[in-house]
């Protein structure tokens, strides 16, 4: 594998977590398990990756979302938006906003159809992405950052709309291995002065999933993949506090049967640096991104467990022409080549299958909305779960 190199400040950041991680390791009797591992590497205060100062999305960073190709996105989704908001209360949480394109984008938009909400709250635990974001927000809508808040925590009660753009694939996994003699946990430990696999017996509420996926799925003796108990704990965390709306969850995954699929028999963990993908959660700590797909099955079941409905499950593509993003596309003229071919190569990436259209879904849980939402009058595969 050959990456960029880092810089001599990025060694000394990502050595400092590594150190961080080791001392970790040494106090849970030389193991954790990889969900504690993911959890410091991502989130570790000022020296995770999301937590640091490192530079993560567009082209500067290691990877592009959707809010970052274009505003097309969420011109688009602003449709979804105003139903959902119209249906329950005027208010939005977005969780985990990245750079802020997102917010600033459908902050213009919303307000360009008439139906601004009355608060834009930004649910974000780095204080150098808040920081971030004020100032992206700032720069482009400043008449609207008196509307924008920013929380640290879940609120005790919430009504209106609570957005997630890749925010589950980046929630803490397990890694599991179903071998001939049962479940095993695959977790890190510290072997010549290096991280390394160390596997163990599952116990507890994992062990009790695993066994239940390997019956539901038949998954043969040497399997490894995720499993995701903080997804689908923090799904249910919101239906304790959600009233009259709607979760708006878009992300890569797949229903159960796809994700545990006798192909994907090595898992779906993946890495990104510097716009590189690849699969080896262990380099440079602090300074990659470490994700993992969305079992979608998984995350309905937590969700109407605790209380929440499914409204809709279907592909970005689907739900984005569903949105009308056509119409979007059409208020540029064709003959305005300078303007509309940018616009229209981000609308291709965001809804080729090739691309992002087909892997991304978009999944809406929700308490109270009377009518079906738009973004799945067409494509819902929500029996598919």
């Amino acid at each position: 594998m050959t990456l960029p190199a880092p810089t001599t400040e990025a060694l000394a950041f990502s050595a400092a977590l590594s150190g961080h991680l080791v001392r970790e390791i040494d106090a849970g009797g030389g193991w954790i398990g990889f969900d504690r591992f993911m959890d410091l590497a991502l989130y570790a205060p000022a020296m995770g990756y999301y937590s640091g100062g490192a530079h993560k999305f567009g082209a500067a960073g290691d990877f592009v979302t959707a809010p970052e190709l274009s505003p097309v996105f969420a011109q688009t989704l602003a449709a979804q938006v105003r139903q959902i908001l119209a249906l329950s209360s005027p208010q939005i949480i977005e969780v985990g906003a990245g750079s802020g394109q997102l917010a600033a984008h459908l902050l213009r938009e919303l307000e360009s159809r008439g139906v601004l909400p009355e608060s834009y709250a930004i649910l974000e635990l780095s204080g150098e992405l808040r920081a971030r974001q004020r100032q992206v927000i700032a720069a482009q809508v400043p008449h609207l950052l008196s509307r924008v808040s920013w929380l640290e925590r879940l609120p005790e009660r919430f009504a209106g709309l609570v957005l997630a753009n890749e925010v589950l694939d980046a929630m803490p996994v397990h890694l599991v291995v179903w071998n001939e003699t049962g479940v095993a946990e695959r977790g890190v430990t510290v072997k010549h002065g290096q991280f390394a696999w160390v596997d163990r017996p599952a116990s507890g509420r994992l062990r009790e999933r695993a066994l239940a996926l390997a019956a539901e799925c038949a998954l043969p003796p040497g399997y490894l993949s995720e499993v995701s108990l903080a997804a689908g704990a923090w799904v249910a965390e919101w239906a304790a506090r959600l009233g009259c709306g709607a979760l708006l969850l878009i992300d890569y995954g797949f229903p159960r049967r796809e994700y545990y699929h006798p192909q994907r028999s090595a898992g779906t963990l993946m890495c990104h640096y510097r716009h590189h993908a690849h699969g080896e959660p262990f380099y440079l700590p602090g300074l990659q991104d470490i994700t993992a797909h969305v079992d979608f099955t998984a995350i309905v079941e937590s969700g109407c467990s605790a209380g929440l409905e499914l409204l809709g499950y279907s592909t970005q593509s689907s739900f984005l022409l569903d949105c009308g993003l056509a119409a979007v596309l059409a208020r540029t003229p064709s003959s305005d080549a300078r303007r509309y071919l940018p616009l229209a190569s981000a609308a291709n990436k965001l809804v080729s299958p090739a691309e992002m259209g087909e892997l991304f879904k978009v999944m809406a849980l929700g308490k109270g909305i009377a009518e079906p939402l738009l973004g799945f009058a067409s494509g819902d595969r929500s029996r598919t779960l």
